[in-house]
């Protein structure tokens, strides 16, 4: 992929902002898609090795669309100023909508590349039963949290919009409530892209996510009952 490209269209839309200068500069954006849709096949295929519960995901359904839903939002800005993409099993687009882990993959204008594994803010009924999973499962938890990879590669959970006391039927006392206090369960990261070895870009990325592969195992075995409620 030409990442030197793919990083000047993105600061360049982030400078003009607007239908027009996007439908002038629509052909860069079409081959650069075109690109970006191979690495993701790519590296779909590379997390297959690892991780087979995803390797049929369909790299069209994962990547995310660049215009951005202004409908409740103050900025009007019609596009976002990133290439993304989301590998979840089942083709789901939007794995925070139905549940379960998702590994996912943005680079923006800054030449920047982020990228992580988890669930991020699941539906109510998922949260649900990933906080009873952490009560439950404590020691497999700790399990996870202390995996020498990920914590090297990855720190800790993100901690956006966590309660500020144990969520309702939670004991104050569980060994892991301030993990349970958290809306997302997600580990992320971010690195400088290597613009001049593009040819680096999937493997580097495999072998990253390849890190959170102990965090999203440990998610999926988080089950909801028939019956939960929230």
């Amino acid at each position: 992929m030409h990442l030197r490209d793919l990083t000047q269209f993105l600061k360049e839309l982030g400078e003009n902002n607007n239908r027009p200068w996007f439908v002038m500069n629509k052909p860069r954006y079409d081959i650069l898609r075109e690109e970006f849709l191979a690495v993701v096949s790519e590296l779909i295929l590379e997390l297959g090795k690892f991780d087979p519960a995803v390797k049929f995901c369909n790299p069209k359904k994962a990547m995310f669309r660049i215009n951005r839903d202004v409908r409740f939002a103050h900025d009007k800005s019609p596009y976002k100023t990133r290439f993304s993409a989301a590998i979840a099993p089942n083709d789901l687009r939007r794995p925070s909508m139905a549940g379960g882990p998702t590994y996912y993959l943005q680079i923006d204008g800054k030449g920047k590349l982020q990228f992580g594994a988890g669930e991020y803010m699941p539906p109510a009924p998922r949260l649900r039963a990933i906080r009873e999973h952490m009560l439950n499962d404590a020691p497999g938890l700790s399990k996870v949290l202390k995996n020498k990879r990920l914590r090297d590669t990855y720190g800790s959970f993100q901690d956006e919009g966590k309660l500020q006391r144990p969520p309702k039927g939670f004991p104050a006392d569980a060994e892991h409530i301030e993990l349970i206090k958290l809306k997302s369960f997600f580990i992320w990261t971010e690195v400088d892209l290597k613009l001049n070895a593009p040819e680096e870009l999937v493997s580097d990325l495999a072998r990253g996510l390849r890190d959170a592969l102990p965090l999203v195992n440990w998610l999926r075995a988080a089950r909801e009952p028939d019956n939960l409620e929230e």
